[in-house]
C-alpha cells in the first residue's frame, strides 16, 4: 500500500482515499507521527470500544455502558 502526495504551504498532506478506506480512517482521526529510518511514520490512534472487549474476562455479568463509562477519556 502506496501512493504519492504533496506538502503543501502549510505543512498539510492529502492521505490517498484507498489508504484511508483501508485503515479506517475518517475525518477527526487522531494520527501518531514518527520519524523512522529517514522518513514519516504516521498510523492511526485507535481508541478501544467496550465491544472490543468482549469475552476477553470471561463470562462475568458487566453491563456495556458499565465498560464504556470506565474507558471514557476524562
Amino acid at each position: 500500500m502506496s501512493g504519492t502526495t504533496t506538502v503543501e504551504d502549510k505543512g498539510r498532506v492529502v492521505i490517498p482515499a484507498d489508504v484511508r478506506r483501508r485503515l479506517g480512517i475518517k475525518p477527526g482521526t487522531k494520527l501518531e507521527v514518527d520519524v523512522r529510518d529517514g522518513g514519516i511514520v504516521m498510523k492511526p490512534l485507535r481508541r478501544i470500544s467496550a465491544k472490543d472487549l468482549l469475552g476477553i474476562a470471561g463470562r462475568e455479568r458487566v453491563k456495556l455502558k458499565e465498560v464504556e463509562d470506565s474507558l471514557a477519556e476524562e
